[in-house]
């Protein structure tokens, strides 16, 4: 691609990102994605146009509502930026492709996915739901060039390699982890593949188990805060992405297979 089009993949990242941080901030509060139109939750002004345009907005007002002052998040322009380097990153790798499409859409929904987990401490069912449906789409139109029994069996494996290793750990975990985290990796794994699938388990895990371990060091000086599992799948599977084929490439050769 060259630098035009660089630039418009950034920018319609920057726009997508926008819309991102509506749903990541309506939807587990149970509010319409399009009603009311975009406003200030500390003052409930209508935002205007140009309150609205994707980090420059926030530069302008200097991160306060133009009309009660209020603070505004910085969470919403690095959302914005993280969606556009994503779209800018996925689509310099893949290209203008269907490939592209369909990381990119999984990413994107991984991304509002973990905000939510980091937050309110749940993996939405809606997202969940929007993501199968959205890969039983592409896995389709994936099947004019390799047959659709090919690309559906690829699917269905990995959601069953990821959705099967997770139910099994929830069911002996016996609520220490969420069933939210087990619709997730099965949705990442119909993405991903079998292969994929166990990159992802296996980086999910590590970065997991990382964290677990500063938590409980941090736990004996008195803090105590449940762990999300979704941004550490979510991750994993970003790595999964650009990196996942060399990854099980040099597992497969140290195995000696």
């Amino acid at each position: 691609m060259d630098i035009l089009q660089y630039t418009a993949v950034f920018l319609f990242g920057l726009c997508a990102g926008s819309f991102l941080n509506v749903v990541v901030y309506r939807l587990p509060r149970g509010e319409s994605l399009v009603r009311p139109p975009s406003h200030c939750p500390a003052c409930g002004t209508r935002l205007g146009a140009l309150d609205l345009v994707p980090l420059l907005g926030y530069m302008f007002l200097r991160g306060r509502c133009r009309y009660c002052g209020a603070r505004i998040s910085p969470r919403y322009p690095l959302v914005e930026m993280a969606t556009g380097l994503l779209f800018t990153a996925v689509f310099s790798k893949f290209g203008l492709s269907l490939e592209a499409a369909g990381k990119l859409f999984l990413l994107v929904l991984l991304l509002a996915i973990s905000l939510i987990d980091l937050e309110h401490l749940r993996v939405p069912n809606g997202l969940v739901l929007v993501g199968l449906a959205g890969g039983a789409i592409w896995r389709t139109l994936q099947a004019t060039g390799r047959g659709i029994g090919a690309a559906w069996l690829e699917a269905l494996a990995g959601l069953a390699v990821a959705g099967g290793v997770m139910l099994v750990i929830y069911l002996a975990s016996r609520g220490g982890m969420g069933a939210g985290d087990v619709k997730l990796a099965a949705l990442i794994g119909f993405f991903s593949g079998p292969a994929g699938a166990a990159v992802v388990l296996f980086l999910g895990f590590a970065a997991g188990a990382l964290a677990g371990l500063f938590q409980v060091w941090r736990r004996r000086s008195g803090w105590k805060e449940a762990l999300p599992f979704a941004p550490f799948l979510s991750l994993a599977a970003l790595v999964e992405v650009f990196y996942g084929a060399a990854l099980w490439q040099g597992y497969l050769k140290l195995m000696g297979w």
